[in-house]
């Protein structure tokens, strides 16, 4: 997901451009940063403190780096410190996680989540719920430091709402499995150390009871990734094969057959990941269009200037709502596998994110039809953009509403498990994989 990061220019008289009257540059509005409403006696939150002081004082993160503190973070219980002592947490309440990741934030630290994305929100939850402690060893502590990246196996070329008709097979053979098929539109996947993979390891039962986990080498013979080129350029995506590869029955991850409920615990975690994109008030797209009105029309009050002014103001009580509406659940979803709430903030999240460069690319008129020559065919070094340019930010936003489950099955789990409506009519649900007739 591509943000970038601005400043505004003009602070004019217009709503939104003075930083004295803007919500969240007022250290005093925001919630947590008023000492008076803070009772200053908490004794989990002195201790998660005093760590804090303890870390950023013994290794500077101006001069240390990245992979030092992060590791050093972590063996303090500060990564997840939700997370059981020695899995990177101290076992406290889950609300204390945003307190560390602030204050640290705030002394300059390194964002773990930016430098493996996917590992960060998505596969340390899965492998806490489901994984051995052996595989708990192995792979957490890399995978917060950044040192080992990771990807997510999921959708196919046939499989992609309807995750759970996957063809990517996983045959027994000994103490390994042998991995045979396609995955497509796999982030980072080029970058990345591991995958979280899911395969059908037995077609002779329903599609959802024949999947099984992995945690797979993305460098073992066998597995070739591949580039696909998105609209921006920019590689981030990638189409993997897995031609006889093998893996070990030890990175299974769950029982056999039991893939679809790991793949859940995945899915609600991404969705939730995803949401929180845009946590801090004012960030993102929205930041963009401040920007660019009070750049190009603060003054203006010719009829058009004023609809654009409409459009801004729209999108910014949008955005605040879907943001405050996540964190108000967010300690809640971290204490556990997030429920129906993960897709409320996903959608929000991809359909505003569609509405808000659309206004961007329309606050700045005639340029915004320009397609600038500075988009080559690359694989990205990292994983996100670092480009400002709005009309990039336009076409990546399409894709918004289709990563992490599209806004067309966010709207359906919505229905069915929190209004209640019925279940879309399925023919398969029931039937052996096998015997399902496909594309």
């Amino acid at each position: 997901m591509a943000t970038g990061t601005t400043h505004r220019n003009d602070p004019g008289n217009e709503p939104g451009n003075d930083p004295g009257n803007e919500p969240g540059n007022d250290p005093g509005n925001e919630p947590g940063n008023d000492p008076g409403n803070d009772p200053g006696n908490d004794p989990l939150e002195e201790t998660v403190d005093a760590l804090v002081d303890d870390l950023l004082s013994a290794l500077p993160p101006l001069s240390t780096s990245p992979e030092q503190f992060l590791g050093a973070q972590f063996d303090r219980g500060l990564a997840w410190v939700h997370f059981p002592e020695g899995r990177g947490g101290l076992g406290l309440p889950p609300s204390l996680h945003q307190r560390v990741s602030a204050r640290l934030a705030d002394g300059g630290a390194p964002t773990p989540a930016l430098r493996n994305v996917i590992g960060y929100g998505m596969v340390a939850p899965t492998l806490l719920a489901h994984g051995t402690a052996t595989q708990l060893d192995r792979y957490l502590r890399p995978l917060f430091t950044g040192e080992e990246i990771w990807c997510q196996l999921f959708s196919e070329p046939g499989a992609g709402s309807d995750v759970a008709s996957l063809a990517t097979r996983a045959e027994p053979d000994g103490d390994e499995w042998v991995l045979n098929g396609q995955k497509v539109w796999t982030t980072a996947a080029h970058l990345a150390s591991f995958g979280l993979l899911l395969a059908r390891s037995d077609p002779d039962v329903p599609k959802h009871a024949g999947l099984t986990c992995f945690l797979v080498d993305m460098h073992a013979p066998g597995v070739d990734v591949q580039p696909l080129y998105q609209m921006t350029g920019e590689a981030e995506f990638n189409e993997v094969f897995f031609s006889d590869a093998r893996t070990p029955d030890s990175t299974r991850l769950g029982g056999v057959g039991e893939g679809w409920r790991v793949a859940l615990t995945t899915l609600m975690h991404e969705r939730v990941a995803i949401g929180e994109s845009d946590a801090q008030r004012g960030a993102g797209p929205i930041s963009e269009a401040v920007r660019l009105w009070g750049e190009r029309w603060a003054g203006d009050a010719s009829p058009h200037a004023l609809v654009l002014r409409d459009r801004l103001l729209q999108r910014w009580v949008a955005h605040e709502v879907a943001r405050l509406t996540n964190l108000r659940a967010a300690h809640n979803r971290r204490a556990g596998i997030p429920g129906p709430e993960g897709s409320v903030a996903k959608l929000a999240y991809a359909e505003e994110r569609k509405r808000t460069t659309e206004l961007c690319v329309d606050l700045m008129g005639a340029d915004g039809m320009l397609y600038t020559s500075d988009y080559p065919r690359i694989r990205p070094t990292g994983l996100t953009s670092s480009s400002t340019d709005v009309r990039r930010q336009f076409l990546r936003a399409r894709a918004s509403s289709i990563e992490g489950g599209t806004s067309e099955v966010m709207r359906n789990i919505l229905a069915e498990r929190v209004l209640g409506l019925p279940r879309e009519p399925r023919n398969d649900r029931d039937r052996p994989w096998r015997d399902v007739p496909r594309g």
